[in-house]
């Protein structure tokens, strides 16, 4: 029993599956943020230094959100159960944010920016807000969807791992079609009317891009809550008599209280996975674009189409990481076995994370000497250069499917083992990752600047805090307890 509400038999894998898929129409909205987002900002004005200021939205809307909602879903006493009505209104929300930062160059102009400035500050406005709501939105419905499908487990450890497996594969699919959107520069076709006066070519894209996410997220939420039941939950009721009415905050308090010694390794191996990882999301497309093509988001002509062109570049090389990203989403519960458990899985791909980031500096110096020695300041790189980028952005899709699976697995199982709350315990996980967000992007752009405005001083950080994670799994990091089979009885459906 879980606060009140009884688990039932596992769920069939099938119903698993189709609320996975619910990560597909998520990634690919936050897919297009990665990827095209950073720069889009640019060409409304606002300085690269100051970029990573507006990413703080996301981990802050995570910090207050995913906890509230993961708290208030353990507790959801609709009669459509606790989990949906969240993952509904979630994706209503997400559908409202990507109209608002698609179209807020439109906004912006039929509001009094000029065409003639560089910067457009009612567009800047209507993107932040469009930028916040998306986040909340997205903590609102990734948290209840993680939920859900610990739910659907039924407390089967082995299933929960599987299930956050197909979770990961289809954050997985979500990516290559974000991605392959993101690269393809002649998508507006389809959507003639996204081509407006304040809307250039680029601009356009973007919008066909989120047109397209919200019609795939609508479809796989309408599938997933239509076609998977929850029995409504009803409040326990306290020997005494009473009803049990803890406060939210006495809540965490409370969870943060009972954290036994694995959860507490768990959130620091976290928190340091992160704070490695956000850089690099953050600015992997910023990178293709300044250090490897050498272009710039603003000025020269020549300098913004090769700016554009490494972007795309950066896309096709997050397209390849989603690729490699799904594959090894699936092969994570036998890998996991071979090498003799999941914490020197992590260990083994953090180890993997950390040689990639400081790569990039030998990648960028390799660009920059060809620059200045052997090429055109106006050409692409060789291929030897700009294959040596996509082979990182690959290798990392490896590092990246235990990142989006293995934590919240372990989150799941030590919560089970404990009588915890899913939403409440996965919220509190999200702790471990947002707040090394909020801290990557407060000191990323200054970091930078630092050192001369690129961004590998923040890659550097971000490897270093790999190799200490990848030691501390090892290390301190303990494998869960083993489970006791189930019953046959058990493996019906719900």
């Amino acid at each position: 029993m879980e606060n009140g509400y009884i688990n039932p038999a596992p769920s069939p894998l099938r119903k698993i599956i189709t609320v996975a898929s619910i990560a597909a129409g998520i990634q690919f909205g936050w897919a297009l943020q990665l990827s095209l987002l950073t720069p889009y900002v640019q060409t409304l004005g606002v300085p690269h230094a100051w970029a990573a200021f507006i990413w703080l939205c996301g981990p802050i809307s995570g910090l207050l959100v995913q906890p509230i909602v993961g708290y208030n879903s353990d507790r959801c006493t609709s009669r459509f159960g606790r989990r949906r009505p969240f993952i509904v209104i979630g994706a209503l929300s997400v559908s409202i944010a990507v109209f608002l930062i698609g179209f807020a160059k439109d906004i912006g102009h039929h509001a009094g920016d000029s065409l003639k400035r560089t910067t457009k500050p009612r567009a800047v406005a209507i993107f932040v807000v469009g930028f916040w709501i998306l986040d909340v939105a997205n903590n609102m419905l990734q948290g209840p969807c993680r939920a859900l499908l610990a739910d659907l487990s039924a407390n089967d450890h082995k299933k929960m791992r599987t299930a956050n497996g197909w979770f990961s594969f289809f954050m997985a699919v979500g990516n290559v079609l974000g991605y392959a959107a993101g690269s393809y520069s002649h998508l507006y076709k389809i959507f003639p009317f996204t081509k407006t006066t304040a809307c250039d070519m680029y601009c356009a894209n973007l919008k066909s891009c989120f047109t397209i996410d919200i019609m795939i997220l609508l479809l796989v939420t309408v599938t997933a809550v239509t076609t998977v039941k929850e029995d409504p939950f009803t409040k326990q009721i306290q020997d005494d008599g009473s009803k049990e009415s803890t406060p939210f905050i006495g809540e965490m308090i409370a969870a943060f209280k009972s954290l036994k010694k694995p959860m507490w390794i768990l959130l620091l191996v976290t928190c340091l996975n992160w704070i490695a990882w956000f850089p690099f999301l953050l600015f992997d497309t910023d990178w293709m674009g300044k250090e490897i093509y050498g272009g710039e988001a603003k000025g020269d002509a020549h300098k913004i189409k090769l700016y554009g062109d490494g972007v795309r570049a950066g896309a096709l090389g997050l397209m390849i990481n989603s690729i490699v990203l799904g594959l090894t989403s699936l092969g994570l519960e036998p890998a996991g076995r071979l090498i003799g458990g999941v914490k020197n899985l992590w260990a083994i791909v953090n180890f993997i994370l950390c040689a990639c980031l400081a790569s990039t500096v030998l990648i960028t110096k390799m660009a920059e000497a060809w620059r200045q020695h052997h090429g055109s300041p106006l050409t692409h790189p060789p291929l030897n250069i700009t294959g040596s980028a996509l082979a990182v952005f690959g290798v990392l899709g490896i590092p990246l499917a235990v990142t989006y699976s293995i934590p919240f697995a372990l989150a799941s199982i030590y919560c089970s083992s404990t009588g915890g709350g899913q939403g409440l315990s996965l919220g509190v996980l999200n702790l471990s990752i947002v707040i090394p967000q909020m801290f990557v992007s407060v000191i990323s752009g200054p970091l930078d600047d630092a050192f001369g405005g690129g961004n590998l001083p923040a890659f550097v950080l971000g490897s270093i805090a790999a190799a200490v994670s990848a030691l501390l799994a090892i290390l301190a990091l303990p494998n869960p307890p083993k489970q006791v089979s189930l019953s046959p009885g058990m493996g019906g459906g719900h």
